[in-house]
């Protein structure tokens, strides 16, 4: 049997942002957020109250939400970040394409998600505690119109 049998752990992912970015972050402790969901519409029939019919409606996306141990460095995501969120609207939002891309043992693509027309709606530090010694927790938090995995 290949390793292609087996179902692949999510212990090994990737972000990149911008579409034609080479540098990856994969520092993140969890993402979370690929998900769609589609509405579903319930119409009535019209004379036949026992029935309704249910179609479906629009597709719909909840943010991807991206943890780690905060990161002094400045990386191209940090910047957008920071550029999108402190400028209090001084400069227009440039949506990115952010790919998550889960990778084998052997740093390998194993699948991408494209998430398409992503821009950052939240960004938190975990609470500081004088008396814990924790890792110092950031939390971003990118809305987007849809994706596409390959």
């Amino acid at each position: 049997m290949s390793d292609a049998d087996y179902p692949p752990v999510g212990l090994f992912y990737a972000v990149r942002v911008g579409i034609l970015s080479t540098e990856t972050d994969s520092r993140f402790k969890e993402a979370s957020g690929l998900s769609v969901e589609l509405s579903v519409e319930e119409v009535g029939e019209g004379g036949e109250n026992r029935f309704r019919h249910r179609l479906p409606g629009a597709a719909r996306y909840p943010n991807l939400v991206l943890r780690r141990g905060m990161v002094v460095k400045t990386m191209p995501l940090y910047l957008w970040c920071k550029a999108t969120l402190q400028a209090n609207f001084a400069l227009p939002i440039i949506p990115q394409t952010v790919q998550v891309v889960l990778l084998n043992e052997k740093a390998q693509p194993l699948r991408t998600w494209s998430l398409m027309n992503a821009w950052p709606v939240k960004w938190s530090v975990s609470d500081f505690h004088s008396m814990e010694a924790e890792v110092v927790i950031e939390t971003l938090e990118l809305s987007y119109q849809y994706f596409e995995v390959s």
